[in-house]
């Protein structure tokens, strides 16, 4: 396998305490270039005529689209809810209308995939434990001036369902994240209290299984990073994201881990691929 971890015992710890671990300076200034530059060529070719999907994780009903559901195994666009004006067009450039860009980055374009499947990313799956990992989702979450949506309270592990449970988010930021242009908040140490509601795919559509309980907005603490940092989250960490109130975008790179040995993927899971993804390092 040859996969050494690269956590210290101390960064272990306050993952495992905290529910979240931040390590500054994780991607290069060279590597969050690429992805930008790679993002922007992404959307220059996009025809937003094509798709009118709006991505919301407020109105579970804008997912039921079969656009959605393939986008697990495509790059496919999403837009801001509010990008559009009465009469069903973009108010503003599709570049300042984008969402987010998702689910298969890190396995179709070659510049997330260098990123994503980098040797610095399996040294620190292993550090957490992972035996045989796979990145079951990606996404370029753009957080646009004035318009990038809030992402209201939720765990990774509600979404990306293993038993036992295996989800691990990695957050990368691409542009400093402040509590201005819409960083992570998250409640300290919630993942000890284990997984509130999962995210279901029926006949139907997609929906949860559960009511979202409410959160007292005192316990959210900001996690304000740079660019180049990675934020680590437990997939039973409760997280959310304001509106981007600023002039300046928060873009990010997300992508999601489960383990694949020893557990199993729910079948009623949102993703259901057509091709089981490949491991970044197996024993």
């Amino acid at each position: 396998m040859g996969v050494v971890g690269n956590l210290t015992p101390e960064q272990l710890h306050s993952f495992n305490s905290q529910g979240f671990l931040v390590m500054e300076s994780f991607a290069s200034p060279e590597e969050i270039e690429a992805m930008r530059k790679r993002m922007d060529l992404l959307l220059q070719d996009f025809d937003p005529s094509t798709t009118a999907s709006i991505f919301s994780t407020k109105n579970q009903l804008k997912l039921t689209s079969e656009y959605f559901y393939e986008s697990a195994e495509k790059i496919s666009f999403f837009f801001e809810e509010k990008a559009f004006d009465d009469d069903g067009n973009l108010k503003q450039s599709k570049e300042l209308s984008i969402n987010k860009v998702g689910h298969a980055l890190h396995e179709i374009d070659p510049v997330f995939k260098e990123f994503s499947c980098s040797e610095k990313v399996s040294s620190l799956l292993f550090s957490l434990g992972y035996m045989r990992p796979v990145i079951i989702q990606s996404m370029y979450i753009f957080k646009q001036p004035g318009i990038g949506g809030e992402v209201s309270p939720h765990q990774d592990n509600s979404f990306l369902y293993t038993e036992p449970k295996t989800c691990t988010g990695l957050w990368l930021a691409l542009e400093d994240a402040t509590v201005v242009n819409g960083c992570i908040w998250a409640i300290p140490e919630s993942q000890k209290n284990g997984l509130v509601r999962r995210f279901i795919r029926g006949e139907d559509g997609v929906y949860f299984d559960q009511p979202s309980p409410s959160y007292d907005q005192k316990d959210f603490v900001p996690i304000e990073v740079k660019a180049g940092s990675l934020v680590v989250i437990h997939g039973d960490l409760i997280h959310q994201s304001f509106e981007n109130q600023s002039p300046k975008s928060r873009h990010a790179y997300s992508f999601h881990v489960v383990d694949t040995d020893g557990c199993k993927w729910a079948e009623d899971n949102w993703i259901k691929r057509k091709v089981e993804p490949e491991p970044l390092y197996a024993p």
